[in-house]
């Protein structure tokens, strides 16, 4: 019997990854006998996970022409969701990653009411607007801001949400009836990346986020990799700079670390106010005197010449390029992506990474961006779940 089921889940990875096919290609291509072939492809259209359609080539012989089988991406929905800082994303997607609705709703406003709860109004409400039935739903995947125990569910902590020791699951478990699996965000926006964005088909990433802070999902031999404490990919606590650290070192926030306080979004923020507020003479003085700039500020003067932002940023880029160095030095991604706030000004960093980059890595490696943006982290926490949860359509 068990032989069956892991069978069934090997004809259905087949036809999931190359539909079109027929159930001649998938016994040569998976060595199960045609007979047996042809029992599971039945169950599994029964089951609808597949669909027939149309008439495939005919055979140079004029034999009868192969029915083509079709994995049903509409079989079933998960939910993802992406807990962050300011805003949770919530979407219900088809088993294709293809998002059917999705909403959003700002972090504080509901952080003392509890965010689960709020999540679970969100789910039901889009279900409804959808037709689509609780048992419909295989279940969700969450992304949160913090370090999280995968195993029982706890996150550990999560500064931005003034989490410490939450019981993720358990609270879950009061509001869904579906099963749920939770994980730190960027390792989350890694699967997602990984599953349908600039990472397909790639065994080994790395995914950066270069926000506020900067943390990175690390994925060796097609599994994510957590570390001993769940604790991996903390790249923003790496020191790029020794006589730095020598002085007085302040971290930009309490318990940040180093990377990220010389190169996220708030300390180029931090540092092109401070400069420009040593000069009457510059056009945005007057806003510097008033309060810190907007980050975005500092890539639109860049772009236009400016002086004193192109030395901020050049040195957060060049940080943010040893912090790189030394992480493929050690990882050897076949890729690295980069997302985040910080990365929206991409065409302006990317190539100033990339040249600092490969000119000090043992062997060459591509920087590419985030291609699923702002859909990283709930497309990532849909892939989650369908790699984590143990059902017929596993995702390996």
């Amino acid at each position: 019997m068990q032989m069956k089921s892991i069978n069934k889940k090997r004809v259905l990875q087949w036809i999931q990854e190359n539909s079109p096919t027929s159930r001649a290609e998938i016994a040569a291509k998976i060595s199960i006998s045609k007979p047996t072939v042809s029992l599971l492809v039945d169950e599994l259209i029964g089951e609808k996970w597949v669909y027939e359609k149309g008439i495939g080539e005919s055979s140079s012989q004029g034999g009868r022409r192969p029915i083509h089988l079709y994995f049903n991406e509409k079989a079933a929905y998960v939910i993802g969701t992406d807990i962050g800082g300011t805003k949770v994303k919530t979407v219900i997607s088809d088993l294709g990653g293809n998002i059917v609705h999705s909403s959003s709703f700002s972090t504080v406003q509901f952080l003392e009411s509890g965010l689960l709860k709020q999540i679970a109004k969100e789910v039901h409400f889009m279900l409804d607007e959808c037709h689509i039935p609780l048992d419909q739903v295989l279940g969700m995947g969450a992304g949160v801001p913090g370090i999280t125990q995968t195993s029982n569910g706890v996150v550990l902590e999560a500064p931005s949400l003034n989490w410490i020791r939450y019981p993720f699951l358990a609270e879950a478990a009061k509001y869904f009836t579906f099963p749920v699996h939770v994980d730190n965000d960027v390792n989350v926006a890694a699967l997602g990346e990984q599953w349908l964005g600039n990472a397909k088909n790639k065994q080994n990433v790395l995914f950066m986020a270069v926000g506020t802070g900067i943390g990175s999902g690390i994925i060796i031999n097609n599994q994510l990799y957590r570390g001993y404490s769940n604790a991996a990919g903390e790249m923003g606590y790496m020191v790029t700079d020794k006589t730095d650290m020598k002085k007085d070192f302040k971290p930009i926030f309490h318990r940040y670390g180093y990377l990220e306080s010389v190169a996220g979004g708030k300390s180029i923020e931090k540092k092109l106010t401070e400069v420009i507020q040593q000069e009457p003479d510059h056009p945005a003085y007057s806003q510097a005197i008033k309060g810190e700039l907007p980050g975005e500020m500092s890539f639109s003067l860049a772009k236009k010449g400016d002086t004193l932002a192109i030395s901020v940023i050049e040195e957060a880029i060049e940080h943010l390029a040893y912090g790189i160095i030394n992480a493929a030095s050690l990882l050897n991604p076949e890729v690295i992506i980069l997302g985040g706030g910080v990365l929206k000004s991409s065409d302006y960093i990317l190539p100033r990474l990339d040249r600092i980059v490969n000119h000090y890595l043992p062997s060459s490696v591509e920087l590419k961006t985030s291609r699923l943006g702002d859909n990283a982290g709930v497309l990532g926490a849909v892939s989650l779940f369908l790699r984590e949860h143990e059902s017929i359509i596993k995702f390996s």
